[in-house]
């Protein structure tokens, strides 16, 4: 009976400690399982991301007068614009421009059209004057000089001296009249130089005066072609009625070529190295979420910008749209992914199963034991990491550090195929940039005749 009285608590310690065992294993295992994955076995593509917005490739630029700095006006407000997406034909009204500028330039010039118009006909007037004077005083010389000539005839037969007064006499009258003479052709002279100065300012003012009356036409503004009307873009967002248009770019609009899309985006300054010309792109419009184009890369911008409120450069990186599509439209924001490379048949596991200090290694499940198994990484993507050597497929491997991971059996690499196995993706490295640069090389330069340069809002890359 005592023997039992003391087996009994034995037993039941061993039962209740068995009992926490399965419970809490019970427990765990949920937890083991979720944070368990297994090594893939697939193609692994390499992508970079980013947010576009849809443009012609082609537009025509629709501008405001040409002839504004020409006449000193450097900047005008819009002060009406026909609506964005508007369909229109050759020669139909777009906008008009404020002409208060111009009219006071119209104004002066009309005032400085009838002054100089005043001051002509005075310098004609004055003219006039002059030359009758001039022309009277040669007609009482004329007479003086006749009656100087009858004098000398009257006095032949008096004194020497009588007659020579009288022949200096009718000399002096003679010199003066013609003194008188060239002083009249001078005078002409100078009054028709005066009146070839006047009126060549007015001509001047005049041609001014036609040059600002013509342009007065051009502020309302034509369509030049056939097409759907889009905003033009400026650094200060869209133009619209009420923006302010200059002459050094006076763009009011654009007729874009819907037939020939593009997608601009920006890429920042860390994955752009990645993206090449001629690489294939996935493209995904905001607007129809089940529609999928296809584009390839055609332009990618040698220096980069800091555009307004994001704090690391970017580069700008065109996509051509190979799809044509009647519901493509200016400015609809797309969704870019680049494709980077193509691994075909590779072993992968997410990024957060991926640990390293001196050297790479993961958690692996090897029957129940979790141990600690050194592995050769390869290319990533934004959520994978292509294990090159070390692992199998379906091998099973842990996303977080385990809590007795420094307790954990390490399986270390050969270090001479872990070399060899880094040689390899080196190789292949450098074997796909010569076959990216090679294709970039055969492809021809676009040229996009986009009028609206400047920074249209565009949300940047994942």
């Amino acid at each position: 009976m005592s023997s039992i009285k003391v087996i009994l608590p034995i037993v039941l310690i061993l039962l209740a400690g068995a009992g926490y065992f399965y419970f809490s294993q019970q427990d765990e295992n949920p937890q083991q399982q979720n944070l368990l994955t297994k090594v893939n076995q697939g193609a692994f593509l390499v992508h970079v991301t980013a947010t576009g917005e849809l443009k012609a490739k082609r537009s025509e630029e629709i501008k405001g007068p040409q002839g504004m700095r020409a006449a000193q006006i450097y900047q005008t407000n819009i002060t009406d614009l026909i609506p964005e997406g508007t369909l229109v034909k050759e020669g139909d009204y777009v906008a008009s421009l404020d002409k208060t500028e111009l009219e006071t330039k119209m104004k002066d010039a009309m005032t400085e059209v009838e002054k100089t118009m005043t001051q002509l006909a005075q310098a004609e007037i004055d003219t006039a004057i002059e030359m009758r004077g001039i022309r009277d005083q040669l007609i009482n010389l004329k007479f003086a000089k006749q009656e100087k000539l009858l004098q000398v005839e009257q006095n032949k037969y008096e004194a020497q001296s009588v007659i020579q007064q009288a022949e200096i006499d009718l000399q002096r009258t003679e010199r003066d009249y013609n003194q008188l003479v060239s002083k009249m052709e001078l005078t002409k002279e100078k009054s028709d130089a005066k009146i070839s100065e006047i009126d060549a300012s007015l001509r001047q003012v005049q041609v001014r005066m036609d040059r600002l009356k013509k342009l007065a036409g051009e502020f309302s503004i034509k369509a030049p072609k056939d097409g759907m009307l889009i905003y033009a873009r400026s650094w200060n967002g869209k133009v619209g009625p009420g923006s302010q248009i200059s002459s050094w770019n006076p763009i009011v609009a654009e007729l874009p070529d819907l037939t020939d899309m593009i997608s601009k985006s920006y890429v920042n300054e860390v994955d752009v190295s990645k993206v090449k010309k001629g690489q294939e792109v996935k493209i995904k419009v905001d607007a129809f979420p089940d529609k999928e184009y296809t584009g390839q890369v055609i332009q990618i911008a040698n220096i980069g910008e800091q555009l307004r409120n994001y704090d690391s450069k970017v580069f700008e990186v065109v996509v051509q749209v190979n799809e044509m599509d009647s519901i493509l439209r200016p400015a609809m924001t797309t969704g870019n992914e680049i494709l980077v490379n193509t691994y075909e048949d590779a072993l992968s596991i997410p990024l957060e199963g991926l640990f390293s200090d001196s050297l790479s290694y993961v958690f692996l499940n090897d029957n129940g034991t979790t141990v600690r198994k050194e592995v050769v990484s390869g290319p990533t993507n934004s959520d994978e990491v292509i294990i090159a050597h070390g692992l199998k497929a379906n091998d099973e491997v842990l996303l977080i550090e385990p809590e007795n991971s420094d307790d954990l059996k390490f399986i270390p690499l050969d270090e001479k195929i872990k070399e060899e196995i880094k040689q390899k993706l080196a190789e292949d490295l450098k074997a796909r940039e010569a076959a990216m640069e090679e294709r970039k090389n055969q492809m021809k330069d676009e040229k996009i005749s986009s009028g609206s340069k400047g920074g249209g809002g565009f949300v940047i890359f994942n």
